[in-house]
């Protein structure tokens, strides 16, 4: 029988039960039955870092549950960069920047000068617009002499011995050969000094006959000097240009050459002793005979060639005399006429030629050291 007492106790835990109810209800009806009170200031910024830490907190749980095998929180978390400090530096600037020759080559034109063409002083409009007229939609950037610097920063930080062998260097000269190499290994495109002409587009560089996902680098010679005396004139018999070069990021010839000047110059930094290198040893140290002999090596490297297979070692007899573009493994060779088209000698042809693509017109090379600067050779 239902009493007066029974009755009561049943209506009060009605009426607790309607109440517990209603109080875990929705968040828009909560929202609605409960007003908050007004920010106060400083009070958001209080409320954002409890936030930031809750966040941070449940971010230790979740890495930890992946460590133990788990997803707590979403989907598993990215891989922890690989530790570079017992690397070599070609292994770490292989890990900073790695190679795919698959990949198209990127549309860049990097060339430097202490101005750009929007300054007034700036003196090779005719000779800069030809490289934007042969190659509408690519990005091509004009990089000053303090642009260059942190640029190269913002690039290779986490290399900081590139870095250190950049700007130890004592002569402008050798920054604007170690620039360029730099650039290329880590954004690729072209590289063209200041002081040159594109007669034809680089889309006409590589042969139509060639995969353009099986070339990782193409230069072009600069001195073919079939005659005896030839040790007098140049520092190789066959001698490679790097006033222009086109290539994909990560190329092995352009990280064993970035490689072998960061470890020379630190080497004589350390020792002392590069005050000492002057005009004249900059063919060898960061110049062509330098990028010669890397190239050479990289033909003969048993990493990446069948040496095995291979009827000899590929030097100079190789490339001597020839007038056409020439292909060893990822790497186009272009005659002499290619990128020093009218020079008169050494069996370059003129400039109208089919195979003349870059005029140079070798400004930089008669002024003095202290008026040069990256952007001259």
């Amino acid at each position: 029988m239902l009493t007066f007492r029974r009755a009561l106790v049943a209506a009060v835990f009605f009426i607790a039960v309607l109440f517990l109810t209603t109080r875990s209800s929705s968040p828009a009806a909560s929202a609605a039955a409960v007003e908050y009170p007004k920010v106060q200031p400083g009070a958001e910024a209080e409320r954002q870092e409890s936030q930031t830490t809750a966040s941070s907190g449940q971010k230790a749980a979740d890495d930890q549950a992946v460590q133990n095998g788990g997803h707590q929180g979403g989907p598993p978390k990215q891989k922890p960069m690989k530790d570079m400090s017992r690397m070599t530096l070609y292994e770490k600037l292989a890990y900073q920047f790695p190679y795919d020759v698959e990949t198209k080559f990127p549309a860049y034109i990097w060339q430097t000068w202490k101005w750009t063409p929007a300054h007034g002083e700036f003196t090779f409009r005719e000779q800069e617009a030809t490289w934007t007229e042969q190659h509408p939609g690519f990005i091509h950037e004009v990089i000053t002499d303090q642009v260059a610097v942190h640029l190269l920063r913002l690039l290779y930080g986490s290399v900081p011995e590139v870095l250190e062998a950049y700007e130890a260097l004592p002569l402008p000269v050798l920054k604007a050969d170690f620039f360029r190499y730099l650039i290329l290994l880590a954004r690729g495109g072209i590289y063209s000094d200041i002081d040159t002409y594109a007669i034809r587009s680089a889309l006409e560089w590589v042969p139509e006959s060639v995969p353009r996902d099986q070339i990782g680098l193409v230069i072009g010679i600069e001195a073919d000097p079939d005659r005896p005396d030839w040790k007098d004139w140049y520092s190789r018999r066959i001698q490679f240009c790097q006033w222009t070069i086109q290539s994909k990021p990560g190329h092995p010839v352009l990280r064993e050459v970035v490689s072998r000047i960061t470890e020379q110059v630190l080497k004589r930094k350390r020792a002392g002793s590069l005050k000492d290198v002057v005009d004249k040893d900059v063919i060898e140290f960061t110049g062509p005979a330098l990028w010669t002999d890397i190239i050479f090596g990289y033909f003969n490297d048993e990493r990446y060639f069948d040496m095995e297979n291979s009827v000899g070692l590929i030097d100079w007899k190789n490339f001597t005399g020839m007038e056409t573009a020439r292909r060893v493994g990822d790497v186009i060779v272009l005659p002499i006429t290619s990128f020093s088209p009218g020079v008169q000698q050494m069996g370059a042809k003129d400039y109208d030629d089919p195979m003349a693509f870059v005029k140079h017109d070798f400004e930089g090379t008669w002024k003095p050291e202290s008026e040069r600067h990256i952007g001259e050779q």
